[in-house]
């Protein structure tokens, strides 16, 4: 099995099992992953899989602390380079496109629920009830933050990894009218960092955020909340979308009643988003960045009217890093929601928001979008089923936007074809042959 994988794989394989031996297995970040992942562990050390960056690193650290800082600050360049060779081995194998968007998906919904475990142990710390256990929760909370850290810090590696295969793919292709890889906030990524002080150095409860690879997708449902925590935040249920325009039996209303409504809505829309852009600009001055990015997971949620409203009043703030994240955060709604979310930027004249957003959108599994697609045409979505077909073929290699298909051959071929065919008609035979490989009957 070791003789069949890449030299690059082997590699780091062999430098990882050597930084092992150095430390102690069952203490520090070592002793943490090895009781949370086991199998992912063995699976890097036999070389069939390359952990995360930030796992490498908090061995680096357990080195430091070992050997003294200097030591692991040499070694970083040497892991890197090795680490870096291995990914790239590694995704250069079939299918790693796609087995690269199932762990994102993975690793967003990971991030999400970290996020929102840590708003709801935060909410029960500022009001504790009598007999609560506060240095528990503060454990808790300090867990939650690192789980959040190590979520976002994935993310952006499994981004930056799938727009290099989609770079390389429309290199290999001359001719292709490939849609641009999305652009890289390396700026604002979250790196990764050591736990909190507050947290202990060899945890005994397992928790699920911080699960060591998130090497399988069967792991990624969230564990549930701990007893007496509140429920996952969600914005403000009273805050609707208002309808809009004479097709709304609002229309039966006095005119002037009806502009008053909806100049009501307006500004009251428009104070919610001042607020919460108040709110993360306090945060960010403050240093207190994994609650700011808490804030940017809530936002993504609010309805989609309100997302020009947020892309002027961050950028106006001073705050375009955050309205990049914010975008990132929206592509990971449902898909429905998804291209609501794009139609309302593209309605505002945000149309590169919009289609980045898609972009950014369809890099889910395949099977999903097809799904997708599938319900917004039988909701009578046609323009919206389009819309998401429009940006996979444009986004996603041909053999990976022909999974699609399977979700229901019969009504998405013809509309994947059709799709591909607005495109170029270059991507339409290239789609083609995608489907006919893949067993499609056209």
């Amino acid at each position: 099995m070791a003789d069949r994988l890449p030299a690059r794989m082997r590699e780091f394989a062999s430098y990882l099992d050597g930084l092992l031996a150095r430390l102690d297995q069952g203490a520090g970040w070592c002793g943490v992953f090895w009781q949370r992942d086991p199998d992912g562990m063995q699976a890097c050390l036999d070389g069939r899989e390359a952990p995360p960056w930030d796992v490498v690193e908090a061995l680096l650290e357990d080195l430091g602390g070992m050997y003294g800082r200097a030591t692991a600050t040499a070694e970083r360049e040497r892991a890197r380079a090795l680490h870096a060779a291995a990914l790239g081995a590694h995704d250069a194998r079939p299918g790693a496109r796609e087995d690269l968007a199932d762990r994102l998906d993975v690793m967003l919904r990971e991030r999400r629920y970290a996020a929102e475990r840590h708003a709801g142990l935060a909410r029960l710390l500022s009001a504790p009830a009598p007999g609560t256990d506060t240095d528990s929760l503060r454990t808790d909370l300090a867990w939650a933050r690192d789980d959040h850290r190590r979520a976002t810090a994935r993310c952006d590696e499994l981004r930056a990894r799938i727009d290099e295969l989609d770079r390389s793919a429309a290199l290999s292709s001359p001719g292709r009218d490939a849609a641009p890889a999305p652009a890289r906030t390396s700026a604002r990524a979250v790196p990764p960092a050591p736990a909190p002080a507050d947290a202990p150095a060899a945890p005994r409860r397992r928790r699920g955020g911080a699960r060591f690879a998130g090497l399988d997708a069967d792991q990624g449902a969230a564990p549930a909340a701990a007893p007496g925590a509140p429920a996952p935040m969600t914005p403000d249920a009273a805050v609707r979308r208002t309808p809009r325009g004479a097709r709304f039996a609002g229309a039966a209303q006095p005119a002037e009643a009806a502009a008053g409504a909806l100049a009501s809505a307006d500004e009251e829309a428009g104070a919610e988003v001042a607020g919460a852009v108040g709110r993360l600009a306090r945060l960010r001055a403050e240093g207190r960045s994994g609650e700011a990015h808490v804030l940017l997971v809530e936002l993504a949620g609010w309805p989609a009217g309100r997302l020009p409203l947020l892309a002027d009043a961050l950028h106006r703030s001073g705050l375009g890093a955050d309205w990049a994240t914010l975008l990132w955060e929206s592509a990971a709604l449902p898909a429905e929601r998804l291209v609501d979310a794009a139609d309302a930027l593209a309605a505002a004249g945000r149309d590169t928001d919009a289609h980045r957003m898609l972009r950014q959108g369809v890099a889910r599994p395949a099977e999903q979008i097809g799904a997708a697609v599938l319900r917004l045409d039988g909701e009578g979505r046609h323009r919206e089923a389009r819309a998401l077909l429009d940006a996979c073929v444009r986004a996603r290699p041909p053999q990976e936007a022909a999974r699609c298909a399977a979700a229901g051959p019969r009504h998405l071929v013809p509309l994947l074809l059709e799709a591909a065919l607005g495109v170029s008609e270059e991507r339409h035979w290239d789609l083609v042959h995608a489907l006919r490989v893949a067993g499609h009957t056209l």
